[in-house]
Formats: C-alpha cells, structure tokens, sequence
C-alpha cells in the first residue's frame, strides 16, 4: 500500500465519505459551507495556478487569517500537493515578527485575511524583497483577490497530478513558526510523515466518527489545531469555523451548531468555567443551593467513575438538575474536548468531567508536529493529574539531575513525529537534539515524572519547565508554573506569574480578575469604580492575603509566596500601542517581557 502523503486525506474523504457540508463558517450571519467536491475542485485550480506563477516544490507562500475559513484549507490543499510550503503565520504578532518570517522563509507570495493583516503585511514588505505580492482572501480594492489565483474552471490537472505524484511521505510539508517567548520565532519543519503519525495515533483515541459536527476556532497558525484540521479531514467530520466571541448564550455558535468534538486551550475551559460559577452566584433559594451542591460534589469525580447505592442516587440528581444545563450551553451532544497548549487547572477538568462533558488533556509541542501523550476517552486511558501515557509509537525518556527531585528529570521524546530540525538555523536544532547510545531524541525542556495509572500503564506528569526553573539567593530551586496553576484556580485571579530568581524569596505579581473581584467588593459593601482603584484598597490586599496565607502550606518553605503585588492592566498576546505582548499567541508568559515591564514593582517587594 503506497504510504500517506497529507492532501491524501482529502482525496479519500471524496472518494469514501464526501461531505455537503465538509467546512463551513457564518457570513453575512449566515452559515456557509464547501462540499468535499467543492474543496477538491478549489484545491486542484489553486494548485495549477501558483504552477502558472512559477512556484515548484520547496517555495514557500505564506498565509495568516484572524478566523480561519474554507478558502484557507482549500489554499492548504492545493499547496500541500504540489509540494509547495505553507507558511501560516500569526495574526497577533507585529509587522517586525511578520519581516522576520517572510524573510528567512523565503515566501514569494502571501495570502491575508481581513482586517488591519493587509496593512501590516504590506508595512513588513518594505524591507522583504523577496515577497512578490500580496494576495487577500476578502475583496479589497488595494490588491489582488486569491481568487486570481485559480485556474479557469475546467482545466486540465494532468500537471497537478503528475507532480503530486513525486511528493514523498518523507518531504517537508510545512514550516510552523514557533510562538517565539524567547527571541525570535524558529521554523519548525514537519514532514507529511511528522504531522500523519500524529493524526492516525489519534484516530484511535479521539471520538469523532463520520458526519460528526467539529467547531473549530482556534488558530490555524499553530500546530495544535492545524494538525486537527487534518485529522477531521481524515475522518470525515464536518468542520465549522467560528471565533471566541459568540460561543456561548442562547444565541451562540455552540447552540447553534451543537458540536459533536472541539479542541480548545485552558484558558477558555477557565472562562467558560468562571461564566458558570457567576450564573450560580446569581441563584437565588433551593437553584442556588443545588448549584453548589453539584459543584462540591463534583470534587469527588474521578476517571472512570463506579457509583452505587445512595451514592449513585446523588450524582444522578445532581446530573438531572443542575449538570444536564451545563451540557445543553454547549449544544448537548459533546463527546469529547480536548486541551492542550499549556496546563489546565485540576478543578476545571474535573468540573467538566464530572457534568459529563468529557474533556482530555494532552502534552507535546511543536516539534513533535505535536502530541506526545494523550489522556484517552476510553475506561483506563485517563489519569487526572496527568496529560495521559504517551501516544503509540513514542517513547519517553526523564533524565535526571541534581536540581530535580526523586522520579523527577527532563523529559526526552523520540517519536515519528518529531521534526527534521529548524529552518536554516542547524544550530539551533543541534540544541533540541540529544543522541543517547546512538538515537536521536528530541530535548522538549519540560520537567516531568511517570504516575502509575490504570492497566498498569505510565502517566506523564508535568511538574515544570527547565527553563522557568527559578533559583533563589539561597540556592533553592522553585518551580513556578505548579504554584501559578494552582492560584489560577481562584475566582479572584486572573493571571499570576512567580518571581525570585537570584533573590532571597519567592513572590508574586498578581492579575486579579475583574469579574470576580467586583462581586467580592459588591458583596462586602466595598464600592467599585475599577480595577485600578479596587487594588489599592486595604480590605482588597487583607483578602488577597488571606489567599496566599491559605494556599502556601500546600507549598514547602522556600515556594511560598513571601509578598506580591496587584496589577490592574490585563496581560496580552497583542498590545494596541506596538508595545512587546506579555503573552505568546498560545497564551503563555514571556517572563522576560514582564520582568523588564514591572521591574519597579518586582524591586519594591524586595526592598
């Protein structure tokens, strides 16, 4: 059997399962969708075009959308096949990260979606020679549409086909520009091999069947979702891209298509969860005393769950009256969601699990093109606490120190998944590389340890990342993110980042959360203007406080928190004024930037 190549996934969706509705999206508040047949015929004119223009194997054309569409994986499809690189690139980012790109990948085309990315791109132009033209995916008087590009319907793609034919499983199919929270963004190159091991390891773990309804608004620019897009591909679900801002109500996107599966970061499980709890707040009598009861009861879930008796009557209550709601404002038939991107509070999984909605969090990066392990659906392949055993084929090696505790080291991967190396930049790949009795495995810079789980099988346990390691004066070693996730658990904060590297303790800058703190202060007869005022008052820092005095035993000595500081300005993956973003476009800290930001403040705790 000839092996896989990616653009195989959508030929055989033709062939064996063809969609009427294959992707779609709203427009002009209608929703809007492509056929299977539809998506191959854009795919095959798009790819004879761009051989009209001259692109052969290896060029790169670069893409970046705020909302993915149809036409966006269309253009993928077409690229794919013919061997050309697609570049996709973050719509968050500034017009200096934008040059960057373009110019070590050597894109001779973009392709931009709608709102200011025309304008930014064309400012990075300016110093890209070797950016031809920019095409745009909504009409726009200022330049080309992409559909210019397409060949004339009824053409012949007997060129198409014959170098789509040469395409090995084993050539790059994409360079993934990494988030960058360190310097500049590295190009990550995967294989059809890399990204297909991944969907196929997969297919036997996610619960998504033919004809199933996938939502999809997470950005294409990051290997998490592009890889799941391929996979939906795969298994022949209808794809509905949306965005974030009307997902939830009775007029949002959730209801409206009412997703079988979706994947999704923590930070929205976080939102969704701190939406409910508020509509609980407002209860009022016997709603308000079920809602909480169902929400302390569910502290008690776990992974595979056996209830019986008086026990089992309680959970069934709890899932008549307060669960079954939480599971139709997400459109009532989900089967699965899963997180990953960064770690998901242990309260949110568990809420969700417990309500019914099965959410699964996984772990790798984009390296490994990306999963390495993965909690599965199925009874035995979950573990909370954990981001699962790894995925058939991977192995993984925790490599101990001296700075790590028992059981404890760097997590090493090899797997079929991971990447060749970075774009042009062979230093740098020498660096995420490690041989070990003459195999190569891939060094991701996380801390972990093996959890034994159900079956017998090995969990994986993230307990930090080697270089967020914090080092004290007094030569203590401290991991923040656990500390960080378990603050982020509170109703009262919103974002947290652990300081103390070469100082005498461990402290904190502290996000509160807005939402949260208002009902506090409404509730405590403490009046409200904003953020900025609430911080400063002396009953708002006594409650924080009362906070940190309650979650630092949970901590040994040297990781509590000795003093913080409130911040009223939100941490963002974008800023307005062409300031440096605090946070990647994952939505992860760039310590470095706060650092230098709130350097003051950071020095007067220390004082």
């Amino acid at each position: 059997m000839k092996e896989k190549r990616l653009f195989d996934y959508l030929h055989e969706q033709l062939k064996e399962h063809p969609l009427e509705h294959a992707f779609g999206c709203k427009r002009d508040g209608r929703w809007q969708y492509f056929s299977t047949a539809k998506i191959m015929d854009l795919a095959n004119r798009a790819s004879l075009g761009f051989l009209k223009m001259g692109l052969r194997p290896g060029d790169k054309v670069a893409t970046v959308v705020y909302q993915t569409i149809p036409e966006w994986v269309a253009i993928d499809y077409a690229l794919l096949q013919i061997g050309v690189l697609n570049v996709p690139m973050y719509p968050t980012i500034s017009s200096r990260e934008y040059e960057y790109i373009l110019n070590e990948s050597e894109a001779g085309y973009c392709i931009v979606g709608d709102g200011d990315l025309y304008d930014k791109v064309l400012k990075a132009k300016e110093k890209t020679p070797g950016l031809k033209e920019i095409f745009s995916f909504f009409d726009r008087p200022d330049c080309r549409s992409w559909e210019a590009l397409l060949a004339p319907e009824g053409s012949g793609f007997s060129e198409v086909e014959q170098i789509s034919a040469t395409i090995k499983p084993d050539d790059v199919a994409t360079l993934i520009y990494t988030s960058g929270t360190t310097g500049n963004p590295k190009g990550v190159m995967l294989t059809h091999r890399n990204i297909i091991f991944n969907v196929e390891a997969m297919r036997i773990l996610a619960p998504v069947a033919p004809g199933d309804q996938v939502l999809s608004f997470l950005p294409v620019s990051h290997v998490y979702e592009r890889v799941a897009t391929y996979a939906y591909t795969a298994y022949a679900a209808s794809v509905t891209f949306t965005g974030t801002d009307n997902l939830g109500g009775e007029s949002g996107d959730l209801r409206a298509i009412r997703p079988h599966f979706f994947t999704c970061v923590p930070r929205l499980l976080e939102k969704v969860y701190e939406r409910i709890y508020d509509k609980g707040l407002e209860l009022r009598g016997i709603k308000r005393a079920l809602f909480f009861w169902a929400l302390d009861l569910s502290e008690s879930w776990h992974f595979d769950p056996k209830f019986t008796g008086f026990t089992a009557i309680k959970w069934a209550v709890a899932d008549r009256l307060v669960f079954s709601k939480w599971r139709e404002a997400l459109g009532g038939r989900v089967k699965g969601m899963i997180t990953a991107a960064s770690a998901c509070p242990l309260k949110v999984i568990r809420t969700f699990n417990a309500a019914g909605i099965p959410v699964r969090e996984g772990y790798g990066l984009s390296e490994a093109a990306p999963a390495l392990t993965f909690n599965g659906f199925r009874p035995g392949e979950a573990l909370l606490g954990t981001v699962g055993p790894p995925l058939g084929g991977v192995e993984l090696r925790i490599e101990p120190g001296e700075d790590f505790r028992p059981g404890e080291g760097e997590i090493l991967a090899k797997s079929p998944g991971n990447m060749p190396g970075y774009y042009k930049q062979p230093e740098k790949t020498a660096e995420m590389f490690r041989e070990i009795d003459g195999e190569r495995w891939l060094v991701t810079g996380d801390i972990g340890m093996f959890t034994p789980g159900p079956n017998g099988k090995l969990f994986l346990k993230i307990t930090d990342r080697k270089k967020e390691l914090l080092k004290t004066s007094g030569g203590k070693y401290v991991a923040p993110t656990p500390i960080e996730s378990v603050y982020k658990e509170h109703r009262l904060v919103e974002q947290i980042m652990v300081v103390g590297e070469n100082l005498k303790f461990v402290s904190a800058l502290i996000v509160p959360s807005t939402e949260g703190l208002r009902d506090w202060c409404h509730k405590h007869g403490i009046a409200w203007t904003n953020l900025k005022e609430a911080i400063v008052h002396p009953k708002v820092i006594e409650r924080y406080q009362m906070l940190v005095d309650r979650i630092n035993p949970n901590f040994s000595h040297p990781e509590q928190i000795k003093k913080f500081t409130l911040l009223a300005g939100l941490w963002e993956s974008v800023k307005s004024d062409g300031s440096e973003a605090e946070l990647t476009p994952t939505l992860k800290l760039k310590r470095r930037v706060i650092m230098q930001k709130f350097r003051d403040e950071i020095e007067a705790m220390y004082r």
